[in-house]
């Protein structure tokens, strides 16, 4: 029996360890980097050991301090969470070596799966459908578009889509480069890229007496850059023969393998119906709560008993319903996934399953992925478990770094998402649509008007050392200025508030509710710092703003907005050399291109690639001109807004 279990990971999943065994009657022992020093999961566990460092190569990825730090805080047993080394074997052989219970498969399991091309040579023995790869050296036009894969690795890392023969000679070398830096293995292989396909899953459970459970499918086809963001269980729109084709291949694949614990067999899914394996992955996948909602299942707890020793029953539990799960990432969708950083002040998403790594206060900073929360609901049906995830994202209260959950919602209301009609390409044909600011909107200057007033209100409290009313506030016009976050859209809003009510230039039906036409107004029932009411058309609307520092968040029932106060004169001195590159966020250079200072430059030509956050970024010539300087080497840590290079344009 595992007495005391140390939890080789950080973040969400390491959160979510732990929460299973407090259940379970299991100690838990943390680790953590010196800038999760202060974070959720090494405060929730009941002892924690610090890596000393900031960066993943120098803690978590350091498979001989997290043995030690097992031993030195009396823990029996590790279990690796996802990422890092849960797909390491060496890390698994350290830990047995050292008298430890690995909680996961064998080592040699996991080195079977290690590289994908090995593992489509056992897979293809084990009669498991395959695509035939392709030699780079002879792919030809007729054979485009091709995908660029590394061989060990994964999370979209050393992967690129190539639809144009020239390209295939950098894009390679590109790819070797990224899986060399992020896996210690240069090692690619080119496959077809099938147009259209989805991706779909079989999660598998095996014990060690032979047992192999196939959990139903999946649907993981909703990615950016190649890694999830919209998983869901079951599958929809699979026939019942292709279902049984997917779990007789990842049984087969499991068997094959002598797997033992929880994994999950990957297939790509062409249009005309046909499955092909992809890849299995020996751990615990991001996506496992959608599976445990249908199946009533803890596949946490099943990992440690299988650990144990324990057997599984012959057969699962049969699902029941339909689950969604959306990643919550700290990112810009519309600055090419551009990931923020910064304090998160507030994440509370109430009536759904939230599983977060960060908790309201925390800073998310540059060293590790981008994911604050996964936000799953589960219901009877699909159409409800879409429906309730939108509606619950929708009056989430989420203050901080820019995320994603807009484009989550719109995703999620999208016809052809909820038609089931989705593919690995359904973002990046549909992004800008995603993203785009709608014409005749009213709802961000609606939200802008109820930060003036709010901000309005908030005056008086601080001087006068009132509460914020309405009759404190001067009655001629009134001028502010933010600039909403994502976007950078400018609303400047002017107003007043005479006796004649609520006068907001722009807004022809909008009253501010207890502000009469002809009356002074009512007590308690003026605007607030925190709460404004308006009435708009005759629809009473409630905006509640919260202020942080020179930035305003604004929530309604229909959604979050978030502004910057931008003040009245700007700063004169406050300019950029033109055709200064500046950093996009704090990160570290990983590469500079063969350019030198004084050489010529096209649009768009990549200079240099920054690192951050788990994600590689490529800093592009924003025209073509000459390149007169190079500020960026190799190594060097960044800040955002740090001056990178010039390009002087050229007539």
């Amino acid at each position: 029996m595992i007495r005391s279990l140390l939890v080789a990971n950080r973040a969400e999943i390491a959160r979510r360890i732990v929460r299973t065994c407090r259940d379970l009657g299991i100690a838990t022992v943390a680790v953590h980097s010196d800038a999760d020093a202060g974070a959720p999961h090494a405060r929730e566990a009941d002892a924690a050991v610090r890596l000393p460092g900031d960066a993943p190569a120098d803690t978590y990825l350091r498979g001989d301090l997290l043995v030690k730090a097992a031993l030195a805080a009396g823990a029996d047993a590790v279990h690796p969470g996802y990422g890092f080394l849960s797909e390491h074997a060496d890390f698994a052989r350290a830990v047995r070596a050292a008298g430890l219970v690995w909680v996961g498969p064998p080592p040699e399991a996991m080195e079977a799966m290690a590289s994908k091309t090995r593992a489509k040579e056992i897979m293809r023995k084990a009669g498991v459908p395959l695509l035939d790869p392709l030699d780079p050296a002879e792919v030809t036009a007729g054979d485009l578009p091709v995908l660029v894969k590394a061989a060990a690795g994964g999370g979209g890392r050393g992967m690129r889509v190539v639809r144009e023969l020239d390209a295939l000679p950098a894009e390679l070398d590109s790819a070797r480069a990224e899986a060399a830096s992020a896996f210690g293995d240069g090692e690619i292989f080119v496959e077809p890229y099938m147009e259209g396909a989805r991706h779909v899953e079989v999660q598998v459970l095996a014990d060690t007496h032979g047992t192999v459970w196939t959990l139903g499918t999946r649907d993981c086809s909703l990615q950016r850059r190649h890694q999830k963001v919209i998983e869901e269980a079951p599958a929809p729109g699979l026939g019942e023969e292709l279902r049984r084709t997917l779990a007789e291949s990842a049984a087969n694949a499991a068997r094959a393998i002598g797997y033992e614990g929880a994994g999950t067999v990957e297939f790509l899914v062409s249009p005309s119906g046909r499955a092909y394996f992809l890849e299995m992955n020996t751990r615990l996948q991001v996506e496992h709560p959608v599976t445990e909602e249908i199946h009533g299942l803890d596949l946490v707890a099943l990992q440690l008993r299988i650990a144990e020793g324990e057997r599984l029953d012959a057969e699962p539990p049969a699902p029941r319903g339909h689950a969604i799960e959306a990643r919550l990432y700290a990112e810009d969708p519309a600055r090419d996934w551009r990931p923020q950083t910064g304090i998160l002040h507030r994440l509370e998403i109430p009536g759904l399953r939230v599983d977060s790594g960060p908790d309201g206060g925390d800073t998310i900073g540059v060293h590790y992925d981008p994911m604050l929360a996964k936000v799953i609901a589960v219901a009877p049906t699909r159409a409800e478990a879409v429906r309730r995830l939108a509606h619950g994202l929708e009056r989430a209260r989420i203050h901080g770094p820019v995320t994603n959950r807009e484009l989550l919602v719109r995703v999620l209301r999208h016809p052809e998402f909820a038609a089931g009609r989705m593919d690995t390409g359904f973002l990046e044909r549909r992004l800008p649509e995603l993203t785009a600011v709608s014409d005749g909107d009213e709802s961000g200057p609606l939200a802008a008007l109820a930060a003036a007033l709010a901000d309005a209100a908030r005056r008086p409290a601080t001087v006068a050392g009132r509460l914020g009313g309405w009759r404190n506030v001067p009655s001629q016009p009134q001028l502010r200025s933010y600039r909403a976050e994502p976007g950078g859209t400018e609303h400047e809003v002017r107003y007043r508030l005479t006796r004649d009510g609520l006068l907001a230039e722009g807004f022809s039906d909008v009253r501010l509710l207890g502000v009469e036409p002809g009356r002074d107004a009512e007590p308690g029932r003026e605007a607030e710092p925190a709460r404004v009411v308006l009435v708009v058309a005759g629809v009473r609307r409630t905006f509640e703003v919260t202020a942080y520092g020179d930035r305003r968040c604004v929530d309604t029932p229909q959604g979050g907005y978030a502004f910057t106060a931008l003040p009245r004169f700007p700063d004169p001195t406050d300019r950029t050399e033109p055709g200064s590159l500046l950093a996009p966020m704090p990160g570290t250079v990983v590469r500079v291109a063969e350019v030198a200072v004084g050489d010529r430059v096209e649009a768009g030509q990549p200079l240099l690639w920054l690192e951050a956050m788990k994600m590689e970024h490529r800093v592009t010539a924003p025209a073509a001109g000459v390149l007169t300087a190079l500020h960026a080497a190799p190594g060097r840590q960044v800040e955002v807004g740090a001056l990178l290079a010039v390009v002087a344009a050229v007539e």
